[in-house]
């Protein structure tokens, strides 16, 4: 690779909100964004919430000319959403899924059985290696009440361990998609922390949109006032983030937003604004500054945000033993009216009132076990996600234990020499 390397990389991200029989003007819409993204030749187009692959299809086809690889990520019951067009070369392609997804029982929901994921994509640019990752997490249906919250902040802890992970060979590293948080949110706060990842909408050198960057706006026609809660005049969930190693650098020259319509018909693509974000990438050498103005090398941002997030996973893991520990009772209680029940059928007095009520009880124990081992499962994941927060929360600790003298001998050192 040339030491005078640089590239510019255009990226389209948005929620398509394509849920069959569901959906408004599904149709239409995703013909308009077929055409929208033929006409702006992005380099890469990540995709959230296509929830119909006969619709992926009908955009492969489309963009076929344009988006040469394409690639759609399917998992849980419907489908994870995500799917990606690249106008490069797809080298290789991956997904995990996340262990904690909302709950089975909530099915008026639908997370659970979509299977929310993150989708990883390589690239190779003219030498460069890209890691795209393309995500939709957890959705927030109550602000006030949000029983998914501890959920939602462990897959944000296991979004940021997947990238960390997986990023090592990279260059650039590139996350798009619905995260369902907004920028202060605590589960933001650790991905951000923990990944190093620079969010495009607080970096960009030029931004056109919506105030505040708010990715769902009351102008949209598909947006209610009980979607924005307490936010009437909008909310930022859908996000742009990346970031380079050490060697390059990275910067944000543009970042768009829609603003309830798309460019050219003045209708929306869909609930959510998309997002169009210009990366220029150039070699850089690395520049030392041992001795910074802010002070040693701490991490203290990261540690607070870890210990909150083990407080906040320590609550949510109360609650799930709590339900474990009540449905484990209810077993208990209806396995004790089966005997009853059996005991009673087998005489004469009460048989047939002691059938009828047989099959109620084995329903009962039936739903309670699965209740049962579903928070089982739920309390092992929140507790490895916690686990987890602990190890780098002590490593980090411990690091900046060691690190903060020598740290402050060296500035001094260095303080003397120049005078």
């Amino acid at each position: 690779m040339k030491l005078n390397f640089s590239l510019r990389l255009r990226v389209f991200n948005l929620n398509c909100w394509d849920i069959p029989y569901l959906s408004k003007h599904r149709a239409d819409r995703m013909k308009r964004l077929g055409d929208f993204l033929n006409l702006e030749n992005f380099d890469l187009a990540l995709l959230e919430e296509v929830w119909s692959e006969q619709d992926f299809q009908y955009l492969r086809q489309r963009l076929s000319l344009t988006y040469p690889d394409a690639h759609y990520f399917r998992s849980g019951m419907i489908g994870s959403g995500l799917c990606v067009f690249s106008k490069h070369p797809i080298q290789e392609i991956f997904q995990h899924v996340y262990s904690l997804n909302g709950y089975p029982y909530m099915f008026h929901h639908g997370d659970w059985f979509c299977g929310k994921a993150v989708g990883l994509l390589v690239l190779h640019l003219s030498g460069l290696v890209l890691n795209a990752y393309v995500t939709h997490l957890h959705a927030e249906y109550s602000r006030q009440k949000d029983i998914y919250f501890a959920h939602r902040v462990a897959q944000a802890w296991e979004l940021a361990q997947f990238i960390h992970h997986t990023s090592k060979n990279a260059d650039v590293v590139l996350l798009c998609g619905d995260l369902n948080m907004h920028p202060k949110d605590l589960g933001c706060c650790l991905l951000k922390e923990w990944t190093g990842l620079h969010d495009a909408f607080v970096e960009a050198e030029d931004f056109k949109g919506s105030d505040d960057g708010c990715t769902m706006v009351p102008k949209n026609c598909y947006v209610s006032q009980q979607d924005l809660g307490p936010f009437p005049s909008g909310i930022r969930i859908d996000y742009v983030l990346y970031k380079a190693v050490s060697g390059f650098h990275i910067c944000c020259e543009t970042l768009k937003a829609t603003t309830g319509c798309d460019p050219h018909s003045g209708k929306p693509f869909s609930d959510h604004e998309a997002l169009m974000a210009t990366l220029y990438v150039k070699h850089s050498p690395p520049q030392e500054d041992p001795c910074p103005a802010h002070g040693p090398p701490e991490k203290s941002d990261l540690i607070s945000v870890l210990r909150e997030a083990r407080t906040e996973l320590g609550l949510g893991i109360a609650k799930a033993r709590w339900w474990a520990a009540f449905s484990g009772y209810v077993i208990i209680w209806g396995l004790s009216l089966l005997v009853l029940l059996c005991v009673l059928a087998a005489g004469e007095e009460a048989r047939e009132v002691a059938i009828i009520l047989c099959t109620p009880s084995v329903g009962l124990v039936l739903v309670a076990g699965a209740v049962y081992l579903f928070h089982k499962q739920e309390t092992k994941g929140l507790c490895q996600a916690q686990a987890e927060m602990l190890h780098v929360l002590t490593r980090e600790t411990e690091t900046q234990d060691r690190g903060s003298e020598p740290h402050l001998a060296h500035c001094l050192q260095q303080e003397e020499d120049r005078a």
